[in-house]
């Protein structure tokens, strides 16, 4: 799917290497994520090139939803934004931080929780209230995907289940408990996989 007009926030893999690259998880957010929202660092370019290009590195916020013990889990439908985990279920909620986003904002870290926040309100509709957290920073050099990404781990902890999808390529959504999610773990995104496996990291 071609993005002729949209803009994402990026920064230069040299920077992630120079502060220490990593596979997985890692929970030292404050080492990392205050250099990533530092205006110095980060830059828009045009998604069809980020997407092809690892040289730099998109930044995207990863959203899992919990309550009383259970993740939200939903499967990724035909017509998602990104075609390469389409039919994969998913645990995590959110997209790229786009140039509007900086419009409606002034300062650097209100740029990416503006785009967090548009983000999760186009896809769920979340009528519980919540608290919320960075947990970790999520990278995969594995596949084609995480070459040209860099999750920022959010938790909700949500008071209730009153949640539902506000797009359509959000199907199937359900919370689940860890022993329902191990079951389907092998039909997870890969970014699922990995938050799956550090549940007690994640959620402790």
């Amino acid at each position: 799917m071609s993005h002729p007009n949209e803009h994402v926030l990026v920064v230069r893999r040299s920077l992630f290497d120079s502060l220490g690259a990593f596979q997985g998880l890692n929970t030292n957010v404050s080492h990392y994520l205050p250099h990533f929202l530092n205006g110095e660092n980060n830059f828009f370019l045009p998604r069809d090139a980020a997407e092809t290009d690892p040289t730099h590195k998109q930044i995207i916020p990863y959203a899992l939803f919990h309550c009383q013990g259970k993740l939200l889990h939903y499967v990724r439908g035909k017509k998602s934004g990104e075609q390469r985990l389409a039919a994969k279920g998913s645990l995590g909620i959110g997209g790229h931080i786009n140039s509007e986003d900086a419009e409606q904002s002034s300062l650097e870290r209100d740029t990416y929780l503006t785009g967090v926040e548009r983000e999760i309100n186009e896809e769920l509709r979340v009528g519980s209230t919540y608290q919320q957290r960075i947990v970790a920073l999520l990278n995969d050099d594995s596949s084609e995907v995480g070459q040209v990404h860099l999750g920022v781990v959010h938790v909700f902890d949500l008071a209730t289940t009153d949640i539902a999808p506000n797009e359509a390529p959000i199907t199937q959504l359900e919370f689940l408990t860890r022993d329902e999610l191990a079951a389907r773990r092998d039909q997870l995104e890969t970014w699922s996989q990995i938050c799956f496996d550090q549940w007690d990291a994640l959620l402790g």
